[in-house]
Order: structure tokens, then C-alpha cells, then sequence
């Protein structure tokens, strides 16, 4: 039976930190991949998200088939600013870009009612919070339970999920198949 959003009428908006959600999933045990076909849909009828974000470390060429996978499935990609001169010395930490990028959509007022994030890193904990005391947060999805931040155990479990868990990893894993 397909998945239904919780409320149509909502205007949620996704934030995924891709290096936590690959890493959390494929360093698991067992490890395991994301369809991100599937995890994309799978955001829209869960929890309304109308626009998803998947922030990314700097760009390479190489992987340029990536990026337009991601895109053909619907997901908007933001990629972390370095000076040419030391990308391949920088590491793709997307953290401060992410919670820049929600603060600053809240402080523009901009037409948001849920904020849901992806990932498992307590870098995110303050962001979340906020988000909590001020009703914006939707809820917040690890990659795997054994690797969320223990200091998300003060947030309330109806706002928190595992993509880990048998029935989500059913529905959005990679299969294999095209």
C-alpha cells in the first residue's frame, strides 16, 4: 500500500549532510546502501517534503554522474565553498553551510513549516533544538542508531527515526536493479 504524507497541506523542507548519510549506512553492520530514488519519494509522502537539500563536500568531476542522479531524483545540491587552490587538502564538512542554510531560511520567513534533517552528527544538536523549542522541527532521521549522537537522547522520540530500522530500510535500500 503506498505511503501517504501526514498532512498535504504542510511545507516541509528536507536537509540531508550526504557524507553522514552514506557513511552511516554503508560503515554499518550489515552495510547497506541508499536508493535515493526511493528515499527521495519516500521524504515526500512520509513527511510532505516539498524541497529536499543534499548538502555535499566540494565538487569533483568524477563524480559528476552522482550529482546528476541525485538531481534526476529530485534532490536539490548544495556543495561546500573551498578556495581552488586546496580543494583536495579541504575536507567536505557541510555542517556550519547546513545550519546556515535552515537559520537562514527561518530568519527570511520564508514559507516553511517543518524542518526534517538527515544525519547523525551532534554538530547538529543546537540547530535541533532551536528547531524543537520553536515548532519548526519535523524530525530528525539517522542513518543508523548506533551512530546518532547520544545527545539527541533529550529529544523526544516522536521526533526522531532510524533509516536502520527494518521496515524504513525496506522501503528506501538499493536493491541492486535499475
Amino acid at each position: 500500500m503506498a505511503e501517504e504524507k501526514q498532512n498535504p497541506t504542510l511545507h516541509n523542507e528536507a536537509f540531508i549532510d550526504g557524507q553522514n548519510l552514506h557513511f552511516g549506512t554503508t560503515h554499518s553492520e550489515p552495510s547497506w546502501k541508499v536508493d535515493i530514488v526511493k528515499f527521495r519519494e519516500y521524504l515526500r509522502r512520509k513527511f510532505g517534503v516539498e524541497r529536499a537539500y543534499y548538502f555535499l563536500g566540494c565538487f569533483d568531476d568524477n563524480l559528476q554522474p552522482m550529482y546528476s542522479s541525485l538531481q534526476e531524483a529530485g534532490f536539490v545540491l548544495v556543495f561546500r565553498k573551498h578556495q581552488r587552490e586546496v580543494v583536495s587538502h579541504k575536507k567536505g564538512n557541510v555542517d556550519t553551510d547546513l545550519v546556515f542554510s535552515v537559520m537562514y531560511k527561518l530568519y527570511k520567513h520564508e514559507n516553511i513549516d517543518k524542518i526534517i534533517l538527515v544525519s547523525g552528527d551532534g554538530d547538529y544538536y543546537r540547530m535541533v533544538k532551536f528547531l524543537y523549542d520553536e515548532g519548526k522541527l519535523g524530525k530528525i532521521i539517522f542513518p543508523a542508531r548506533k551512530n546518532a549522537s547520544t545527545l539527541y537522547k533529550q529529544i523526544e522520540a516522536k521526533y526522531t527515526m532510524y533509516l536502520d530500522e527494518d521496515g524504513v530500510k525496506a522501503k528506501i535500500a538499493y536493491n541492486g536493479e535499475d
